[in-house]
Formats: structure tokens, sequence, C-alpha cells
């Protein structure tokens, strides 16, 4: 059985990492990655690859630094072509990146399934473009692995139970990943020696829609720097926020290092205090790893961890992130809720292709 996997980004590398191993033990998968260029910055993709020792891309479309129309046509070009040559059985997308939409797209038009591995997750957020690119490849998906079990209740209240497609809920294939890296990343990773810190905050911001408005950027960055004065914020630094803090003159009192790979954010997370994020997957790797999180949001597709109390919404403003920073460090939280399932999400995939090939 042959697979095309689309990958562009770093949630979907990690992803990757743990279904492509489950793909090489069942000896029957013959899997063809392709790479957008989506993350083109060696500390965002190279890096990745090296040491989550995925299969190195069969192509590389090299598509970035244009805005989402033409990032997501020029995409929907290159794998159609990508899919001619190689004849797949299935198309497997990771997530709601354009990368992700504009395979799905591809492998549909020319007839070949699709599967979507992490379905059925929303937001509610229009506003947000993967918003837009979850709902429309799990549209058009014919297999769709769901990480909980409220993403699958969200693809019955949309009518999925009429529609030509399969959807099962096997757990979150992250999980998978931080289970088998986690060991690894505290035998390799000396992050935390280098930073020097008793105790911090790990935080990480980067999406569009927390750097691009200025006055909310402003605020949250006012929010880090009081925060920092009581406990250190340390943030490894995505170049969009490095470029927008440029851009709108800001100076940030908290710590500023270079981006880690995925070991060493492994293990940064692990040694911190607590989690500031508007990162969708590292809401999830924070409770892996027994760490509460504020979320620098308005919304998440992981209300499960909301509901329950580990994360805390906090939107923008500075008083708000303030107050849910304190009401989390306050919190001693089981961590022992089988949200995620049991960490075999990416073997439940592979078997369950295999049948269906």
């Amino acid at each position: 059985m042959k697979i095309v996997t689309i990958i562009g980004a770093r949630p979907q590398f990690i992803k990757a990492a743990a279904v492509s191993r489950a793909f090489i033990n069942s000896k029957n998968i013959e899997e063809i990655i392709v790479h957008t260029g989506q993350h083109f910055d060696a500390s965002m993709s190279d890096v990745f690859f090296e040491e989550l020792q995925i299969p190195a891309p069969k192509y590389n479309l090299d598509i970035n630094s244009v805005g989402h129309g033409a990032m997501t046509g020029r995409m929907l070009e290159g794998i159609e072509s990508v899919l001619l040559q190689e004849k797949p059985d299935f198309v497997l997308v990771y997530g709601d990146t354009n990368s992700t939409l504009a395979g799905a797209l591809a492998a549909k038009k020319l007839q070949i399934k699709v599967v979507h591995i992490e379905a059925g997750l929303r937001s509610f957020n229009m506003a947000m473009p993967e918003e837009i690119n979850r709902i429309l490849t799990d549209r058009i998906s014919d297999i769709l692995f769901c990480p909980t079990e409220q993403a699958v209740k969200n693809l019955i209240k949309e009518g999925f139970e009429q529609f030509d497609s399969e959807y099962y809920y096997v757990g979150d294939v992250m999980y998978d990943a931080v289970l088998h890296f986690l060991p690894i990343a505290k035998e390799k990773s000396n992050i935390s020696e280098q930073l020097g810190l008793d105790r911090y905050i790990a935080c990480t911001l980067h999406r569009q829609e927390t750097t691009d408005n200025e006055a909310r950027f402003k605020n949250v960055i006012e929010a880090l720097n009081t925060i920092h004065r009581q406990i250190p914020v340390v943030l490894p630094i995505h170049p969009r926020t490095k470029k927008m803090l440029q851009a709108y003159g800001l100076k940030p009192e908290f710590e500023i290092i270079e981006p880690l790979g995925y070991l060493d954010m492994l293990k940064f997370v692990s040694d911190s205090s607590l989690v500031i994020t508007d990162s969708g997957g590292l809401q999830k790797e924070s409770f892996f790893l027994k760490k509460c999180c504020v979320i620098v949001r308005e919304d998440t597709e992981w209300t499960e961890l909301t509901n329950a109390g580990y994360a805390e919404l906090a939107g923008y403003e500075p008083n708000k992130i303030i107050n849910a920073i304190k009401n989390l460090s306050e919190k001693t939280m089981p961590f022992d809720e089988k949200f995620y399932g049991d960490g075999n999400a990416s073997a439940i995939i592979a078997h369950t292709l295999l049948e269906k090939k």
C-alpha cells in the first residue's frame, strides 16, 4: 500500500514522526513524504527531521512567504503533480494548515482517498484560518481519525453520519510522540542547564491573530513583562513574533531565546512551572507533561482541558492573563484523565488503513 503524506509545519512534523514509525513497523506500507515548505526556516523545519528521525521528504515544494490564497493555490498545483506521478492509495494530511487543505483538495479532485488525522476539532471561530482549513478538509475526507471523543461529537453534530465517509476515535498521535521522545529529551537536552533558572514559565506566541493585531500584541507583552517581575518568563522566539516585536517597537523585559528543536522543547516545558501559549499543539503537550496552561486566545479546540481546569482561556487583556497565571499556580491537578487515548493512536491508524486497502 502506498501513502503520500503532506506536511509543512512544525506540529505536522511531530505527528508524522509518530505515524511514520507505525507505518515502518507495519512493513506493508510505503510512505512518501511531501514537504510543502510552509515552515522553511531551518530552525523551524530541518531540525525536526533530524531529531525525530522522520524519513526524508521525497519532494520539497518550497512554497512559503506568500499570502494564504497564493500559498494554497501553489501547493494545490504542486501536490497534484506529485500525486499524478506517484498514484498513491491514500493521501494523508494532518491538522489545519494551508498544506492540509491543499493536500486534501488535490487528492479529492483526483479521486484519491483522503485521510485526515486530527479531524473533528472546532474552535467555532471562523476568523481563524485554521478553522476554515479544518472544516473544509473534514468535509472532503474519506477517513477521519479523531483525537478526542469531543471531536467525534462535533462531526456527528455536523451530520457526518449521513456523509460517505468514516470517522474513528483513535486518540492523539502527539501523545504517542511525547511518550516516545520524552525519555530521549531528558537524556539528550541540556536546555534547562543553559537557562540556569530554578523555576520559570514556558511561553510561546506565534499565531497571526495574536501578533498581527498591534493593540492586542502590546497587551500580551505588557502582561508577560508584569508576570516576569514575579517569576521568569522564557519565550523561544518564532520568526513572525520577532518580526512584529520589531515592527511595533515593543521592548520585552522577559527572556527571549532562539527557537527550540522538539527535544529541547519537551525538556523546556517539562522543567517549567507553567505554560503560556497561543499554540494549539502546546496546550496538549502541556497536559501530557503535567503542566497547567494559560491560553492567550479567546477560544480553543481542546475544550476538555479548559472544562477540567487544566487550562484557562485568558484572551488578550493583561489583567486576565495575570489572573489566569495566579489561578493556575495555586492549583494541584492529577493529570490522570485519558482525554487523548492510551498512546497507541498511530498503531491504530496504520492497522485501520491496512484493513481499508
